[in-house]
């Protein structure tokens, strides 16, 4: 089959390769290794499938592409219509890439209920490459919904401590936010006639929705409070931090790396795109939250006396420059809130690994448990420095792109924006670097960490691709940045109309 005769199909196999193999996995024996294997197997599939879509990109063209556009329920009038551009693309590459990493981290963590385990984490991983490439609003709650079952169960059935707490936490927070989205959309598909995205896109911008202006602000805010809870921005953040720190290791890995991009991706492609006016108009309270947010969520991970509920704080801190990036309207804001939303799944997805593989040692995540572990894990010492570095934003690693750009796009809208941004992330080198230097650095406090055994082969098998991810983001961000600027040059022309009105008047 040639590339020509893939394209209109690609989408579907990328979404369903994993959902289709957790459902195989149903019919294997109840062989724990194979079960793995296979579950390796189809994620990595998926993953090499998921390349197709960066390397067939038209990188020069704005609006969406590998689209399939097909009817599914006559009445109401649902479509099967997927299709993804240079913001979307990135976001599923993402999922993919993380998906068979955390198949390879639980490899030994998890003992019980294993087959049921790695079919929840493979529809996971199709629910949310649906969420990215959905272009009806009804397949779009469906997928966003449908992420909310299995990673509740992933929390519940397999996490630490409060574990049920923090699941059923998750899924309400979540879930009521979404019923906001579900009434907007209900809205909008009464005026259309169509839960289309482009065709609802087109209604608005030419005026032809009966009402529409009355109710704008209104529909704006419903699309806005499903995504800001699972941002998560402040002050709805608070589920976030028992869900972390209770999750097992791949929840926490796709919680923080793919998750919580479902919230700052909706901001992007619903809330501007949709409604550009209103977006313009409440810009500037939504800006002071993501400030919040940068700081607050900052400051509390420097109090963290757990290493993950630390590092759970900081997605708090580091999506806060997401939201503010989106909100400034401009290029390098766009472009460097896409970029963020990458490095902080690399780079977060990388520590949650980190964190996960001195519990399966010590079984604690305190901080004043460890210290001097760079004697007894060296090698270990040596991913957690670089991790933790990118998490930083160290020039010529992953953080730092997209945070250069958003602190450039935040000083153009506002001055005083920027300024208090960069507080951030100086913050975020205290408080990762003083978390490194108490676990890793001085004598050995505890006689156990003496005998901890440096990463086996599997481990570093999993966490190299991080490595090397964050290295290569850093320099050669321009490979991401050409596809993701087309896209974010058309998200942000109904802004450069609306400045011209406003210069006009």
């Amino acid at each position: 089959m040639n590339t020509a005769s893939l394209n209109p199909i690609v989408l579907t196999l990328v979404t369903f390769i994993p959902a289709f193999g957790g459902l195989l996995i149903l019919f294997i024996p109840r062989r724990d290794r194979d079960i793995k294997l296979f579950a390796l197997v189809i994620s990595l599939l998926a993953f090499v499938a998921s390349l197709h879509l960066p390397v067939h990109l038209h990188r020069n063209l704005a609006g969406f592409q590998f689209e399939i556009d097909k009817p599914w329920i006559a009445s109401p009038n649902i479509h099967y219509h997927m299709g993804i551009d240079g913001i979307s693309v990135w976001l599923v590459v993402l999922t993919t890439f993380l998906t068979p990493l955390c198949v390879l981290i639980s490899w030994k963590s998890i003992h019980e209920r294993v087959k049921e385990f790695f079919i929840l984490l493979l529809l996971l991983e199709t629910a949310l490459i649906g969420v990215f490439t959905s272009l009806d609003l009804f397949l779009f709650y469906f997928f966003w919904e449908a992420t909310l079952i299995p990673m509740a169960l992933l929390i519940g059935m397999y996490g630490h401590g409060r574990k049920v707490y923090a699941a059923v936490k998750y899924f309400l927070f979540t879930m009521i936010g979404s019923m906001f989205m579900l009434a907007a959309i209900l809205w909008l598909y009464a005026k259309v006639g169509s839960f289309d995205f482009v065709i609802i896109q087109n209604a608005i911008r030419s005026g032809s929705i009966a009402n529409f202006p009355a109710a704008a602000n209104w529909l704006f805010l419903g699309f806005f409070i499903a995504f800001a809870v699972k941002v998560p921005l402040f002050p709805l953040h608070t589920w976030l931090p028992d869900a972390h720190v209770e999750a097992p290791t791949a929840g926490s890995v796709l919680l923080a790396g793919v998750l919580l991009k479902m919230g700052t991706y909706g901001l992007l492609r619903f809330n501007l795109s949709l409604f550009p006016e209103q977006a313009r108009h409440n810009a500037p309270w939504i800006m002071v939250l993501a400030l919040i947010g940068i700081i607050y969520g900052a400051l509390v991970s420097l109090v963290q006396p757990n290493m993950k509920k630390l590092i759970a704080y900081s997605s708090v801190s580091h999506l806060g420059f997401v939201v503010l990036g989106i909100f400034s309207f401009t290029t390098a804001g766009l472009n460097g809130a896409m970029f963020i939303m990458l490095s902080h799944g690399v780079a977060t997805g990388g520590l949650f690994m980190l964190a996960g593989i001195l519990y399966e040692r010590r079984h604690t995540y305190e901080i004043t448990e460890f210290g001097g572990l760079a004697t007894p894990m060296p090698k270990y010492a040596t991913f957690f420095l670089v991790t933790v570095l990118a998490s930083v934003g160290l020039p010529l690693l992953n953080g730092f792109i997209g945070e250069f750009l958003v602190l450039s796009g935040a000083f153009q809208a506002r001055p005083i924006y920027g300024i208090l941004a960069a507080t951030g992330v100086i913050w975020s080198a205290c408080y990762l670097l003083w978390m490194y230097q108490r676990v890793f650095y001085g004598k050995v406090t505890h006689e156990v960490n003496n005998t901890l055994p440096d990463l086996n082969l599997r481990e570093k098998t999993a966490l190299v691709p991080i490595a090397v991810a964050a290295v290569v983001m850093g320099v050669a961000p321009i490979m991401w940045l050409n596809a993701i600027d087309p896209a974010v040059q058309a998200a942000l022309a109904p802004y450069v109309q609306l400045a011209a009105k406003v210069v006009g008047q």
